[in-house]
Parts: C-alpha cells; structure tokens; sequence
C-alpha cells in the first residue's frame, strides 16, 4: 500500500483497515491555514484547533468520530461589539473501502482525510446571528447616538378608563357559558 504524507488532518489508518472492532485515538492540535466560515461568525486563520478522533473499522470501512474545539471571533448583531465564541462540536463519518459503496466520503489509500468533515461541522454549528451572552447594554444608532438600555422592566402604568376591563384580566374563559 503506497504511503502517504500525513497533514493536520489525514489519519493513518493502515494498521487497522479490514479489520473490524479494532480502533486508535488520535489527537492533533494545530493553527488553522485557512479562515471557517463565511457569515457574521468566523473562526479565522492561525486559530488554534484541537482535534480528538478515534478511528475504528468496520466492515463498510473506517468509522471516524471526533470532536473539534476552537474559538469563533465574531460580532453581536445587536450591539456590534466584537465577540469571542467558544466552539466544540462532535463529527461523526464512515469512510467506505469503495465509492461503489454509495458513501460520501471514501478511504484514501490508507488513510482517512478530515479536513471536510471538520470544515463541516465547525461551519455548521457558527451561529447566523451571534448576540452578546449577558445582552447587550448599549446600542449604537449611528453618529455618535447611543441606546442604552435599562436592567429592569419600566413601571406598569394604569389607565383609569380600563378600570371596568381590570376584573376580567384574572377570570379564565372556563366561566363563560356558551350562548
């Protein structure tokens, strides 16, 4: 079987094809060559990923299942401030012995290649609008006006001409009869 130049993401598998029910962990941690994602949430470039795989075989192939932890920059929607976003999210992929086998992903040669498996499920767990986790206490409108918002509920004010309608706000509609 031909040898192949191991990267970030490839993972030997020769010791363990055709083999089912054995398995190897593996656990790589590198900077990332190129940015994640494309929205509003990112996880740019030179981010440091980790990466904790456990390959195993089984009769369709090597079944590859991880986690990727990493940090998303991003900016709240609301407020505009940049954010830091913790990111970990599980994968899981069969990668099959034949593409005969109707599988999205195949073995190469002897190794399993990851990078899209991980682009994937990091991409897909970015969040589409990203907010501030305690909410946000200012809002900036444009040319230096700024919202700022209030911790607490303003007062309830009541107006005298609902007085008549006040009784019915704690009745519930089992009380009616049917007309």
């Amino acid at each position: 079987m031909a040898r192949f130049h191991e990267t970030e993401y490839t993972v030997g598998a020769h010791d363990i094809i055709r083999r089912p029910g054995e398995q190897r962990k593996v656990e790589r941690d590198f900077l990332l060559k190129e940015r994640l994602g494309e929205g509003v949430a990112v996880v740019p470039a030179g981010t440091p990923i980790a990466l904790d795989v456990r390959i195993e075989s089984i009769h369709e192939g090597i079944l590859a299942s991880g986690t990727v932890r990493t940090v998303a920059s991003a900016e709240c929607v609301r407020c505009l401030k940049p954010l830091s976003l913790p990111v970990e999210v599980e994968f899981q992929e069969l990668f099959a012995y034949s593409l005969a086998d109707g599988f999205d992903y195949v073995l190469q040669d002897d190794h399993v290649d990851l990078e899209e498996p991980v682009r994937d499920a990091v991409v897909l767990s970015l969040p589409f609008q990203p907010v501030c986790a305690d909410g946000c206490s200012e809002i900036e409108t444009g040319d230096g006006i700024t919202l700022v918002l209030a911790d607490e509920e303003p007062p309830e004010s009541f107006d005298p001409r609902w007085a008549a309608l006040a009784g019915l706000a704690g009745s519930d509609d089992t009380d009616q009869k049917d007309v």
